[in-house]
């Protein structure tokens, strides 16, 4: 009944855009509504050749859209884990595996080693448990479990030692127990962080904002002035039909519609790039904003660390330290091997617990010989748990099945460990001082005592022991190796680095300083929650660690960085990342550990938790940005010769010289050009020792439209010459069109060579490496080649011969517009940088 009522123990899926629904989207741009229009005017016209030409290029762009999009949609619809994990249910007195999204309300769970909580729930009988919730509140170690006293109705929230409440989505680490199911679904911790996210719009792409605003305000103006060449076309000429294809032939070319192209094309290699280096993209435009980021909000663990434990240190009774992995010490010394083995003795021999793996992994790598479990003929007699008033536990062997001795082995928190051990005043003034100097290390530490039992009955208790402290032991959750140095190269680009954690402060200073960021201004949560929002602004600008956050702090602090002005990238992987991912401009999810919740609200995905791809994605953002530039001052430059050319015939009544098949067929030059070959150029040598970008800086700046201009304004020139020239010497039109048109091509393939980098010099621009660019011009002369000397393609596009000395003309054109344009270029390089 409660299924029915409150529905199933799962999360709501997110929409999926469906193949329909990018066609649709697809459909709306205004150049395909031009292609489309031309080609049933030429249908009515009865040319169904120049109609189906002008559907097909219309059925290409398409074509290409709707693959790229459906196919990142695929890519993360096959990440998420769609099988429901199962869950053990006591109904009606009988246990049964049910699926977790079959879970309900008051049902009674039975949690043990390595289960996965299905759902919210109160602890009504557990022994010696404890669970990762690393997930929703960024604690890098597990937290002991009580039992619940009294009402069982009502949660409180996650984090920290003895809670009657185990949370869906953690990890039960150690011990078994039995919970009653409180809350299931979007009902439960993990289920209201993602309910929450559904009130969060996702930021807005910038650049997409920009060029649809321009390529909507280029469409009203070529809208403006194609209605009127079509009435002074038809008032003039007469032939209505002609001149409703004349008018769509100008609109075709003063309609910018590469922009969107572009953007989208960039976007889809950029993503394409990056899952080269296992980085999945979800929202491609992302890849551009991450190129302009100031500041990147990082988890700690899992992110910047490995989200395992492992012993960093070992210290003894009188101070003496061994720090793991120090180069100086070669081998572990003798006491402190004792010190270590006694530790691995005194956990599981098949540990599940993330510290009692640390033990074993250090006795693997660091204790080769030692005398101890497993192996070597040593068996287990019995074990003391932890206790709430003794948190320590004590694993009691046997060496031998004929001997009557015990070795006794003992673990847990240090001031029970010195308790059992009966330490004076001294001893246990020199442990507190011990253990402080580790917690400011920002390590997790532990007691380690010995005992021995001659024989006789074990004690009921573990407090009967004659132990003996050995020392301390310093676990941490180690920092990733290749953090350092991506945090030094985003600080040299510009981008401050900020952790947020849910970890104590001790514990994210001693990483925020290994990581190599500052670590003098920590704010925690209590101290934030007492801050309003212009307070917390003015701190955000320059705390750089926040310890103790709750996830909806984590996305006040988004908030705060995003209302002061910064551009905010945000990684994470667990549950209680989800709103501040989805919340940033940028939300960079780890994908190899992390959750399902956060790489759906995240935009960029990091298949290999490497937390240095990060600065992979920086400069190819970065390096994305300027192509897209260039590219985007090229096409605005071409149009103008393009337009000039469509516009000049009419204003002075001479024959048309473009058509619609003519301006077709230079997009299809353009557009691969744009998409491909500036795509395709390599970064400028300064692009990761810049400054990010001004957050409002347009794409289109004052300096580059000038420069566009002036490129394009000189290719007219040029090119509208060789026509009244041509016609002025008595030519035949379709040889006057021939010549001209080769022109404007010869000088299109200038620009593209004048537009590749803003600081190469000219010979780095043409023998620079770029295939992309080697192959469209080779198809592009084939092409060309094929106009002229194959019949039915010179009827097509209405073209004469051309002779000698008709090609050297073109070829010279090319080369006035290339060497004038180099040299004004420095110029303008230093306007176009800025």
């Amino acid at each position: 009944m409660r299924l029915k009522s409150e529905g199933f123990n799962e999360l709501p899926h997110p929409d999926r855009r469906t193949a329909l629904r990018i066609v649709f989207e697809v459909l709306r741009e205004p150049m395909l509504a031009l292609l489309l229009g031309g080609g049933a005017v030429y249908l009515l016209l009865g040319d169904v050749k120049e109609a189906v030409i002008l559907l097909v290029f219309a059925g290409l762009s398409v074509l290409i859209t709707v693959v790229q999009e459906t196919r990142t949609e695929r890519v993360m619809e096959a990440l998420r884990d769609l099988t429901s994990p199962r869950a053990l249910v006591i109904r009606d007195g009988v246990r049964a595996r049910i699926a977790g999204r079959e879970v309900a309300r008051g049902d009674l769970v039975v949690l043990g080693e390595g289960d996965r909580v299905p759902a919210d729930a109160a602890l009504v009988q557990a022994q010696d448990l404890q669970a990762d919730e690393s997930l929703l509140t960024g604690e890098s170690v597990p937290v002991r479990k009580a039992l619940s006293i009294g009402t069982r109705t009502s949660l409180s929230r996650p984090g920290g030692d003895d809670l009657p409440f185990v949370y869906s989505g953690s990890l039960v680490v150690r011990g078994s127990g039995i919970a009653e199911v409180i809350a299931t679904g979007p009902r439960s911790e993990i289920g209201k962080i993602g309910q929450s996210l559904h009130t969060l719009e996702t930021e807005p792409p910038r650049l997409k904002a920009q060029t649809a605003r321009l390529v909507r305000l280029a469409a009203l103006g070529g809208l403006v002035v194609s209605l009127a060449a079509v009435a002074l076309y038809g008032a003039l000429r007469g032939g209505w039909l002609d001149a409703v294809l004349a008018g769509i032939a100008i609109g075709m070319a003063m309609l910018p519609e590469e922009f969107p192209v572009v953007l989208t094309v960039f976007m889809a290699m950029g993503a394409w790039r990056l899952s080269r280096a296992r980085i999945l993209t979800r929202r491609a435009s992302s890849i551009e904003t991450l190129g302009s980021a100031t500041v990147l909000c990082t988890d700690k663990t899992g992110t910047l660390t490995e989200n395992r434990m492992t012993i960093a240190e070992l210290r003894l009774p009188d101070g003496a330290f061994f720090r793991a992995g120090d180069k100086a010490e070669t081998t572990v010394p003798g006491q402190f091997r004792e010190l270590a083995a006694h530790g691995l003795l005194a956990s599981a021999p098949e540990p599940f617990d993330p510290m009692e793996k640390a033990f074993h992994a250090f006795a693997r790598s660091e204790l080769n010989a030692v005398e101890g479990p497993p192996g070597l003929g040593w068996t287990l007699a019995h074990s003391y748990g932890l206790q709430p008033d003794l948190l320590a536990m004590t694993q009691v062997w046997r060496t031998d099945a004929r001997a009557s001795a015990f070795l006794v082995a003992a673990k847990g928190a240090p001031e029970a460990i010195a308790g059992l051990c009966r330490l004076d005043e001294t001893g246990l003034d020199a442990v507190r001082q011990s253990v402080d100097a580790m917690a400011t290390e920002g390590l997790r530490v532990l007691g380690v005592a010995r005992a021995r039992h001659d024989g006789g009955r074990l004690p009921d208790s573990q407090t009967e022991f004659r132990f003996e402290f050995l020392g301390l032991v310093g676990l941490a959750d180690p920092l990733r190796s290749g953090v350092p140095d991506a945090v030094r190269e985003c600080r040299s680009a510009g981008i401050r680095v900020v952790m947020i954690t849910g970890d104590y402060p001790a514990t994210a200073r001693a990483i925020a300083r290994q990581a190599g960021f500052a670590d003098d201004n920590v704010l925690t949560g209590d101290a934030l929650a007492s801050l309003d929002e212009a307070e917390l602004m003015l701190r955000v600008r320059s705390a750089s660690v926040f310890a103790r956050i709750m996830p909806e702090q984590k996305l006040r602090i988004v908030q705060a960085l995003k209302a002061d002005g910064e551009i905010v990238a945000m990684t994470g992987d667990g549950v209680n990342d989800a709103p501040s991912l989805k919340a940033a401009h940028i939300g960079v999810a780890m994908g190899g550990r992390g959750t399902d919740v956060a790489r759906e609200a995240s935009s960029i995905v990091l298949l290999n938790d490497d937390f240095g791809s990060i600065v992979v994605a920086v400069r190819l953002g970065r390096r994305i940005y300027d192509n897209l530039r260039k590219a985007m001052g090229f096409i605005f430059a071409v149009h103008v010769p393009i337009a000039g050319l469509a516009l000049l015939p009419l204003v002075f009544g001479l024959p048309i010289l473009l058509g619609p098949i003519h301006i077709a067929f230079l997009e299809m030059i353009i557009d691969p050009v744009c998409s491909l070959v500036f795509e395709a150029e390599k970064e400028e040598d300064d692009v990761m020792r810049r400054k990010p970008r001004e957050p409002d800086q347009p794409l289109f700046s004052w300096p580059l439209i000038g420069w566009s201009v002036i490129q394009g304004a000189l290719a007219f020139g040029l090119v509208a010459a060789i026509f009244l020239l041509g016609l002025n010497r008595g030519m035949p039109e379709d040889e006057v069109r021939a010549l001209t048109f080769f022109s404007l091509v010869v000088s299109i393939i200038s620009l593209i060579l004048v537009n590749r980098s803003f600081s190469a010099s000219l010979m780095t621009a043409i023998l620079g490496h770029n295939p992309s660019l080697g192959w469209i011009l080779l198809g592009v002369g084939a092409i060309l080649a094929a106009s002229l000397f194959w019949p039915w393609l010179s009827a097509l596009f209405a073209f004469g011969p051309l002779y000698g000395h008709d090609f050297a003309v073109t070829l010279a054109a090319g080369t006035v517009v290339l060497l004038v344009l180099e040299l004004i270029k420095p110029l303008w390089r230093k306007r176009l940088r800025s």
